[in-house]
């Protein structure tokens, strides 16, 4: 029941942002109102590709590459020389 009360307050609160913040940039009731309807169905779909995509990189080969950059898998901060 959390989880679904945490996904709601989360949605209310970017439609609220979206909603004010085209509202204030076009002062159009109807347009912010568009935007926040639509962009976040639109994002959502776009998250969803953006799964499919990582999805294609397993994690320890992204692991594997941070390192190689000097990358610390726990931290993500560089390596330190010793």
């Amino acid at each position: 029941m959390r989880d679904l009360v945490k996904t709601m307050t989360y949605a209310t609160l970017h439609f609220s942002v979206g909603f004010g913040v085209t509202y204030a940039l076009t002062g159009e009731f109807a347009i912010a109102a568009g935007v926040a309807l639509i962009e976040p169905a639109v994002n959502t779909v776009v998250f969803f590709f953006h799964e499919k995509a990582w999805a294609h990189f397993p994690a320890a080969a992204f692991d594997k590459a941070l390192e190689k950059l000097g990358f610390h898998h726990r931290g993500g901060l560089p390596a330190q020389p010793a």
